[in-house]
């Protein structure tokens, strides 16, 4: 497994699991997202992509978010009227969740790519 260095913001998914070279378009409109999107956008980062277990939670935290996802490359933000924002996303790396941070006004995840050699489920 190889780490990132450093945190990647966190956008939970509702119904929906995105795999390595899956271009997929997303609404997002909860605030927690948004923000997680705009900071990606300030330093063009990826993204960490994960199901969360409850689609009915409108505030997932860790305990409710799945532990495998996929980081993803933003290719196109189109903000709409209503505050929520349309994407275009492209998984990248398959990645397990090491730890979780809370301390920004979105979610954040340290992570480690895995691969079908190292992969032990989530």
């Amino acid at each position: 497994m190889s780490a990132f260095k450093s945190p990647i913001p966190v956008l939970p998914l509702r119904d929906i699991v995105v795999f390595p070279n899956m271009i997929v378009r997303l609404f997002v409109g909860r605030e927690k997202s948004v923000l997680a999107l705009e900071e990606v956008m300030k330093t063009e980062q990826q993204i960490l992509l994960v199901s969360q277990k409850d689609a009915g939670d409108d505030n997932p935290g860790e305990s409710n978010i799945y532990n495998v996802g996929v980081i993803a490359n933003v290719l196109q933000v189109l903000k709409l009227p209503d505050g929520a924002v349309k994407i275009l996303i492209e998984g990248k790396h398959r990645v397990k969740i090491s730890k979780f941070l809370s301390e920004n006004k979105f979610l954040e995840a340290w992570c480690e790519e895995i691969t079908d050699t190292n992969f032990e489920g989530g």
